[in-house]
Formats: C-alpha cells, sequence, structure tokens
C-alpha cells in the first residue's frame, strides 16, 4: 500500500496509516513485543479475554498503536477513549455496559481519569460487573450489573501518578524505552515507501539521528523533508535535503527542538544553570510545566544535560557545552544540589 503524499495532507490521517497493523510488522520494543505477544497467544488459545495491559512511556513510542495492534491480534473490536473523558462514574458506567464480549478498550492517558471513574473500574476489571446506584442518601441502593469479559489497554506517560489498586489489576505491564538509530532507520524508511517518496539511505540516517529516539517524530520529520525536498530539491530525501530542511524547522543535530532549545537557554543564560523550579522554568519559556515535564525532560535527562535535583532543575556540563559556552566551577548552592541529585 502506497500513499499520494499531495492528496494526504492532513498529517493526522497520514499518521494512521503508517501505524503497524500486527506484532510483526511492528520495529523495536523487542523486549515488550515478545512479552506481549505471549500474553495474546495465550488468550486465543484459551478462547478468554486477554488480561489487562498498562503501557507506560514518554509520547510518541507506540502506545496507542500497540493497543490497535492488541485488537487485531485478539480479532475482537477496539473501542478508544481518554481518561481526561472519563470524569464521572455514569461516564465509564456507559462505556462498560455496551462492551461486546473479548473487546477491547483503550484509554489514553489513564493517569488522569477522575477518581469515582477510577473505583467503578476497579471492580469492573477484576470481576467484569459495575454496581450502578439508585436513589440517593440512606435509601440508596447498589445494583451489581453484570458486563462482558474485556480488555483494558491502558496507557500513560506518568506511571507513578496511577493509585496502586488501579495499578496492580494490571495482568501486564510494559514500560516502552526510546528507539536505537537502527530501528528508527527502518521505521522511516518503510514510512517513505508508504508515502511513496524517493529518499536516500544517508537522508533517512540524517533524520532518525534528530528524531529523539521517537518514531512519531521520525514520521513528522520526514513528511517536513519531503515538503522541503519537493519545493526546494528534486523530490529526493538525501542528506542535504534533510539538513537543510531541519535546520528550517529548528532541528538541531542532537535532535533538541525549540522547547529543548529555550528550556536550555533558560537554564544555562537566565538562571545560571540552576537550580530552578520546574513552574518556573516553564514561565521563562513559555510552555505548560507539563510539556516541560514530559516532553522536553526525559530526553534531555536521557543526553546529560538536564538534572532533577530536590532543588530544581539544573544544567549540566554538557548543556553549557552544547551553548557553545565553558562550564562554570561547581561551588554553593550548585554543589549542594548535585550531591542531593
Amino acid at each position: 500500500m502506497t500513499l499520494n503524499p499531495e492528496s494526504d495532507s492532513d498529517d493526522a490521517v497520514v499518521e494512521g496509516a503508517l501505524r503497524p497493523g500486527s506484532l510483526a510488522e511492528f520495529v523495536g520494543q523487542e523486549r515488550v513485543k515478545s512479552q506481549l505477544g505471549l500474553v495474546l497467544e495465550a488468550a486465543k488459545r484459551r478462547g478468554r479475554a486477554a488480561d489487562h495491559v498498562l503501557l507506560s512511556g514518554p509520547p510518541g513510542l507506540g502506545k496507542t498503536t500497540l493497543a490497535s495492534i492488541i485488537a487485531t491480534e485478539l480479532q475482537a473490536p477496539l473501542r478508544m477513549t481518554a481518561g481526561p473523558a472519563l470524569q464521572h462514574a455514569g461516564d465509564i458506567a456507559a462505556v462498560l455496559s455496551s462492551l461486546q464480549p473479548g473487546e477491547v478498550l483503550f484509554v489514553d492517558e489513564i493517569h488522569r481519569t477522575a477518581r469515582a471513574a477510577e473505583e467503578l473500574l476497579y471492580l469492573a476489571m477484576e470481576d467484569f460487573r459495575i454496581d450502578v446506584v439508585v436513589g440517593k442518601g440512606p435509601g440508596a441502593t447498589a445494583i451489581p450489573v453484570e458486563i462482558e469479559a474485556f480488555t483494558l489497554v491502558g496507557a500513560t506517560t506518568r506511571a507513578g501518578l496511577l493509585p496502586s489498586p488501579l495499578r496492580d489489576r494490571f495482568g501486564f505491564t510494559a514500560h516502552l524505552d526510546f528507539y536505537d538509530a537502527d530501528d528508527l532507520e527502518i521505521i522511516i524508511g518503510r514510512s517513505a515507501g508508504l508515502l511513496n517518496v524517493p529518499v536516500e539511505s544517508a537522508g533517512v540516517a540524517e533524520i532518525a539521528g534528530r528524531c529523539r529516539g521517537t518514531p512519531r517524530i521520525a514520521n513528522r520529520l520526514l513528511r517536513r523533508v519531503r515538503d522541503w525536498a519537493q519545493i526546494h530539491g528534486d523530490g529526493v530525501v538525501s542528506e542535504s535535503s534533510a539538513k537543510a530542511a531541519l535546520e528550517l524547522y529548528e532541528v538541531d543535530a542532537l535532535g533538541l527542538d525549540r522547547i529543548d532549545q529555550a528550556v536550555l537557554d533558560a537554564l544555562v543564560n537566565r538562571f545560571a544553570g540552576g537550580p530552578v523550579g520546574l513552574s518556573t522554568l516553564a514561565v521563562a519559556v513559555g510552555e505548560e510545566p507539563e510539556t516541560i515535564e514530559t516532553v522536553s525532560e526525559p530526553f534531555l535527562v536521557r543526553l546529560g544535560m538536564l538534572l532533577r535535583t530536590p532543588r530544581g532543575r539544573m544544567a549540566t556540563a554538557a548543556a553549557w557545552r552544547h551553548a557553545g559556552l565553558e562550564p562554570p566551577e561547581a561551588g554553593g548552592q550548585q554543589q549542594q544540589a548535585l550531591d542531593l541529585a
């Protein structure tokens, strides 16, 4: 299957079309794939709904894709919702009571589900029933309602915010790690084929080295380089076209984008390397604290450019050098923060 790069201008549509449809097509995360494959195959052989699955990790690593693959592998329908949409017990009761036998229910950002909805979910996950409360006050009565056996797939970027009673009810939990360059080159090559975009190996390698170890970003950068190559080049994604396009879109050689560079710039030039609180740092770069914490920080920590200490965020020597500056001697408050890191 190929996609016409000119007719598929909607990035969301293209992104969905680029997702693999089975575990065999899914590139990377080999440990998670083998473990999940075992869980799904055992469930199919028993003829029962698979254990509930919790997927955690930074955005863009394939949690939604794996949820779709789980439904495909189980030959079951897939229903998708998000934690912020489940704010009342009635919200989750309406979803659960309408599930078909064996259906896969995917809840994205499950850690943002309201407490009232979570408590109803506990019973549904364990006993496949929900208690519907009729009436109010002393006369209220809880009526148990049986629901069909289902498989819940929860995705979260912040597994630590999940309450223990909910986390313990998942039969299989997996953490998705950032991808290495080899896997990303395979993913980019596959996406280029689906988009019918001619590529050179050097161009693919250049994109893979700048996509922060994240397939979603890799596919997005591929589309932007494709656009540049069509307008300013010969239509081929080469090393030179990739470098020129990514420079235009402010993605540097390490994969740092505008927000990442703004965070490092604020730490180094405005706060003398820190420590500085998350809220203060977010205000300095004009972003929400959650964006800094879930999008920029994991990658900057992975590169060894940022430290999270009890006193706040700090720039490392690598961050100073990346900014073209000589790191200062650690002392005083900075040394205390480093000692606590």
